[in-house]
């Protein structure tokens, strides 16, 4: 069944990885040890999509405005800007969040109802709030939401390990890119794709590779996932 018949936006994602698998270091710094060509194709695709996808932690961590300098969106027909998205179970957010400065696109969270009163107070009046009266944001309705309401038809994960893996395990990813970077970082505490190293899917995902590119000692990769998990 395919994201249109599902009523779900069609999900990919894009991480920078080193050649050890990691996307950050241990101490969870900002994921900046990719090229400038890597930082454009980031931007080129985000231009292809109507959604931004990342958590709160990953939002705060690497100060972004979640912005994109592409003037050939409205002429495709899209919004000037991508829809910024922020997904949280905990609720822990500041609202004095770079992203929250800048109104370049409408800011539409996901959470529970574990966030904190006085941060859905002072979040009110930046973005739109959905929460779940559960644990964790059921991604099935997120994604539904997005777009029945919103009219996301596409969206791009860029993060974190727990959000993608969440994705994955659910069978929400259709498409992963992956730019490996020569770096090693080594170390347990340092995340991976899908997580601290030793954490198994309920099951393996298999990929299928669309496009392979090398550019100045990176390796850009485009992958397709070849099957989903139940769910």
């Amino acid at each position: 069944m395919n994201a249109e018949s599902r009523k779900r936006p069609f999900v990919t994602a894009n991480f920078a990885l080193t050649w050890d698998g990691r996307i950050s270091t241990r101490r969870g710094t900002p994921a900046d040890f990719s090229s400038k060509t890597d930082k454009r194709r980031l931007v080129e695709i985000r231009a292809r999509c109507d959604a931004v996808l990342v958590s709160a932690k990953t939002a705060a961590a690497d100060n972004m405005s979640m912005g994109l300098p592409d003037a050939a969106r409205s002429a495709r027909g899209q919004r000037a800007y991508p829809l910024r998205v922020l997904l949280t179970n905990s609720g822990r957010i500041d609202p004095a969040l770079r992203l929250f400065t800048k109104t370049f696109s409408p800011v539409v969270i996901f959470s529970t109802t574990r966030m904190p009163a006085p941060t859905r107070t002072a979040l009110a009046a930046q973005a739109d709030l959905w929460l779940h009266e559960s644990a964790s944001v059921n991604l099935p309705a997120m994604l539904a939401i997005l777009r029945a309401d919103y009219g996301v038809r596409r969206l791009v994960c860029e993060g974190g390990a727990q959000i993608f893996r969440a994705l994955l395990a659910a069978g929400l990813i259709d498409e992963l890119h992956v730019t490996l970077c020569p770096r090693v970082f080594g170390g347990e505490k340092a995340p991976t794709l899908t997580g601290l190293p030793g954490a198994f899917l309920p099951a393996s995902v298999p990929l299928t590779l669309k496009k392979m590119e090398v550019i100045g000692g990176e390796c850009f990769l485009r992958y397709r996932v070849a099957a989903r998990l139940p769910h």
